[in-house]
């Protein structure tokens, strides 16, 4: 039986956990460095590992390609970090990396560099994700017709599943593995054009990809990431986002189910939910968009 504590860290109050020990503390939610301080009061001296989810979104410079957990990270310009709202976050999205690397700074702070474990990882993807960052497009491509992809397909992308991740950060804590790594995968550089490519072979619906080039796409006001999710441009000071170095992490145990995996298990999650979410996802092209924008390509081509 799993005893649940129930506490709140937006008025800090952690009296559940008060007077009590742990062998490990999973700190997934974190983004504001005050949250770390206040989980210190009640937890410090009385856990074995403090185990920080952050993001490689805490790096500087996104154009050197195989950065490393050493490569310099993102500096906070703001006033008072410690004053950090999720509010204030979620209004300033600029603010993520720089309140990431200082969270992670605060816990070693607090709790020691022996004790604390950073892992970083890429973007989060399968089952359960509410984001549709990724489960857009298995789900467009599965939809069929001529499907909008952006660039040539040669810009790189990286991922990992949330049972991978999960699974991995389970047994660093088994093995209170101490140390930075970053956490995303594959365990090869993908490009654009071999993931889609992957996820159209798991599909049935004989989707056509039509791929528009970036200044076309940026011509037309497609953003990266956000219009055409998981792509981001791999050329100048997006050269590096999606070519980070994962060898510690996989040097240290980290494991890679297969892509078709990831694929199915995400569409057999998202064809479970209502209709009123299957029909409104929250990344990606409205339909009505992807087609204006693939009628404008075909009249200038």
């Amino acid at each position: 039986m799993v005893e649940e504590l129930l506490g709140d860290r937006d008025t800090g109050d952690y009296q559940a956990l008060d007077g009590r020990e742990w062998d490990v503390c999973i700190d997934n939610p974190t983004s504001v460095p005050v949250w770390v301080r206040d989980a210190a009061e009640v937890l410090k001296g009385r856990i074995g590992q403090y185990i920080f989810i952050s993001t490689i979104s805490v790096y500087a410079d996104n154009s050197q390609p195989g950065m490393q957990e050493d490569a310099a990270v993102a500096r906070y310009e703001g006033v008072d970090a410690m004053a950090e709202t999720m509010a204030g976050l979620r209004a300033n999205m600029a603010l993520y990396g720089p309140l990431k690397a200082l969270s992670e700074a605060e816990a070693r702070g607090q709790f020691g560099a022996d004790r604390v474990t950073v892992i970083r990882p890429g973007l989060i993807v399968g089952p359960g994700d509410e984001t549709d960052r990724f489960t857009y497009w298995p789900v467009r491509i599965a939809r069929g017709g001529e499907v909008a992809a952006p660039g040539d397909g040669s810009d790189p992308v990286q991922f990992i599943d949330a049972r991978d991740l999960a699974e991995w950060t389970i047994r660093m804590a088994e093995s209170r593995v101490i140390g930075t790594f970053n956490a995303t995968g594959p365990n090869y550089e993908m490009s654009m054009a071999a993931m889609l490519h992957g996820i159209r072979a798991c599909t049935t619906a004989g989707a056509t990809l039509r791929w528009l080039p970036s200044d076309f796409l940026s011509a037309q006001r497609v953003q990266p990431w956000s219009d055409m999710p998981v792509w981001v441009p791999g050329t100048g000071e997006s050269a590096g986002f999606a070519r980070v170095s994962n060898a510690r992490a996989i040097a240290q145990g980290l494991r890679f189910r297969r892509f078709v995996e990831t694929v199915a298990d995400t569409l057999s999650w998202f064809a479970e939910q209502p209709p009123e979410r299957q029909a409104s996802l929250r990344a990606g092209l409205p339909a009505a968009r992807e087609q204006a924008l693939l009628r404008d390509w075909a009249a200038t081509s």
